[in-house]
């Protein structure tokens, strides 16, 4: 039996690898007219090529490639912390009932996934609580999150629940991102809606920035935002490492961006006003970034065993989701322009991840115009209320006498 070879690559050349992915995405989705109508963002064309061309050398010459994952988790956070900056309370206030709805079909959402994913273990065969871990634990919450709890489920006997954890999380992240950018440009043809502005407006994107003037401070001011970026990740480690002692664990990007929150409002109060162009538009670099090094990265050959039944669950958790996006968020929030972006990034984070969902809206808003009002909500449902209900959610279905291990 041959024994895989494993090539560990540094920092550099993951950053390096990934950066030609994305152009590699560009060049495809530019080439083949179907994948830009389907509205999917560069990273995830570009990600997905170099995740097959791995499961291509892993299958024939037995070679396995590993991605560093620092820069990329750096990323994230300089992401989150990009948006905290951003986020005046005067403008979250504006959710409203909105953001109620939204947080609302986002606890339906999570039931649904939970109870069809349990259902199909039964009826497979298998204990339910894998499909918990298929269920809303991979789709909602990624990766992380699978694997976090398969390792809580893997010490209360439950055999092999980070295999599942690892091949469910690895489908959801690929099917969400193919799926919600394309639903989405079909919700806004299908019901001939308009942003609001010139679809090169991107609603996350930031206003073009003016050639600095000669003796100007731009140098400075990009200086500054660097320092706020590193002092609101800083900040969010200390409020991790408060709460670890206090019994309670918060994800890493969630506390730096609401570290980010905590100094954009101080400033506002202070009448201190921030640029912020630099802050958005190194955010936006930062998602396409991670975006495209968490994909490739994907470990396809993992799921190879029990694909059929990891298959068979994502696509009934790509019907319930997108049923409950289309027919119960987009109704309730006005059947209008913004109604079906916010369905597009609810569509990204309800059955991959945030980074999905903002990447989502942002290239709908470059084809179809901006959608600042979608773009908030999506913010404050999926960074500050998806990660607790998930996790009470998920707490709550394991206690029942059903999912007893054991």
């Amino acid at each position: 039996m041959d024994v895989m070879q494993r090539i560990e690559l540094g920092e550099l050349a993951t950053v390096l690898i990934g950066l030609v992915a994305l152009f590699a995405g560009r060049f495809v989705r530019q080439s083949v007219p179907l994948l830009s109508r389907l509205d999917m963002p560069n990273a995830v064309v570009g990600a997905l090529i170099v995740a097959v061309i791995i499961l291509v050398l892993q299958i024939t010459v037995h070679v396995d490639i590993a991605f560093g994952q620092r820069t990329r988790d750096a990323l994230l956070l300089v992401f989150f912390t990009s948006i905290g900056l951003s986020a005046k309370l005067s403008t979250l206030r504006s959710g409203g009932k909105p953001l109620i709805i939204l947080c609302a079909v986002t606890v339906l959402a999570l039931v649904a996934q939970n109870a069809s994913g349990a259902l199909l273990a039964a009826l497979w065969g298998a204990h339910p609580a894998y499909g918990i871990l298929a269920g809303s634990l991979s789709f909602v919450g990624g990766p992380g999150t699978a694997m976090a709890w398969a390792r809580e489920l893997d010490a209360q006997g439950l055999p092999n629940a980070h295999v599942v954890a690892i091949g469910a999380a690895t489908l959801a992240t690929i099917a969400g991102a193919l799926v919600s950018g394309p639903v989405t440009g079909w919700i806004i043809r299908r019901h001939k809606l308009h942003g609001g502005g010139k679809p090169d407006d991107v609603s996350f994107a930031p206003p073009a920035v003016e050639t600095p003037k000669p003796g100007g401070n731009r140098t400075d001011t990009l200086l500054a935002n660097v320092f706020l970026v590193l002092l609101a990740v800083s900040m969010g480690e200390q409020v991790n490492a408060y709460a670890a002692q206090a019994g309670l664990l918060l994800p890493g990007f969630l506390s730096a961006m609401i570290a980010g929150v905590i100094i954009t409002n101080v400033a506002d109060a202070l009448s201190y006003k921030l640029d912020f162009a630099p802050i958005e538009q190194g955010g936006a670099l930062a998602l396409q970034l991670f975006l495209v090094m968490a994909l490739m990265s994907t470990p396809l050959i993992s799921v190879a065993a029990i694909l059929v039944p990891l298959m068979l669950n994502v696509v009934i958790q790509l019907i319930v989701t997108v049923s409950i996006a289309y027919f119960i968020l987009f109704c309730l929030l006005g059947r209008d322009y913004d109604a079906a972006v916010a369905s597009g990034g609810f569509l990204g984070f309800g059955l991959a991840s945030m980074p999905v969902a903002m990447a989502t809206m942002d290239e709908v808003g470059r084809r179809y115009g901006p959608s600042p009002k979608a773009f908030l909500l999506i913010t404050m449902a999926g960074s500050f209320f998806v990660d607790l209900a998930n996790a009470f959610v998920a707490k709550s279905f394991l206690a029942l006498p059903w999912f007893a291990i054991p």
